[in-house]
């Protein structure tokens, strides 16, 4: 007979949050405040709206990588120059467009209280994102440890 606290075969048991996904939001509420902190065009008016804020932009940044990967796929897999152009043009348009959204989805969403400034700054804010989530997850990563060759 199964023991009464372990759950059935078909139910799957997982975490609600992948721990990369909580340290990336991390990340991004330190560099979102260092913003706020010297880019007078981005306030945040509390800590609490800062994370609100840092959860909203890793969905956000997750859908647009979705996104430009199969659009990405579908510039790779064009067999005719203007199949390559006009993948090429909707990337553009998925990168440049994505900024646009993230402003969008901040103002609908915190209203006055949270401001990332203009294009040039939440693109800015956005390259630093991402490039501080992947100065965090290289420096998490195992690496093979040194072997001492003295004997």
């Amino acid at each position: 007979m199964p023991a009464e606290d372990t759950p059935p075969p078909s139910v799957t048991v997982g975490r609600l949050v992948d721990a990369v996904d909580a340290v990336d939001v991390f990340v991004y509420v330190v560099v979102l405040n260092l913003f706020v902190e010297y880019l007078p065009a981005v306030i945040s008016e509390s800590f609490t709206l800062s994370l609100l804020t840092a959860v909203l932009l890793k969905a956000v940044l997750e859908l647009v990588v979705i996104v430009k990967k199969r659009v990405r796929a579908r510039f790779t897999a064009a067999g005719t120059a203007l199949g390559k152009a006009g993948a090429g043009l909707l990337l553009w348009a998925v990168l440049v467009g994505s900024k646009f959204v993230v402003l969008e989805a901040v103002d609908l969403l915190f209203g006055d209280h949270v401001s990332l400034g203009g294009f040039l700054s939440v693109t800015l804010l956005i390259i630093t994102l991402l490039l501080a989530r992947l100065a965090v997850r290289w420096l998490l990563t195992a690496r093979t440890p040194m072997v001492s060759t003295a004997s």
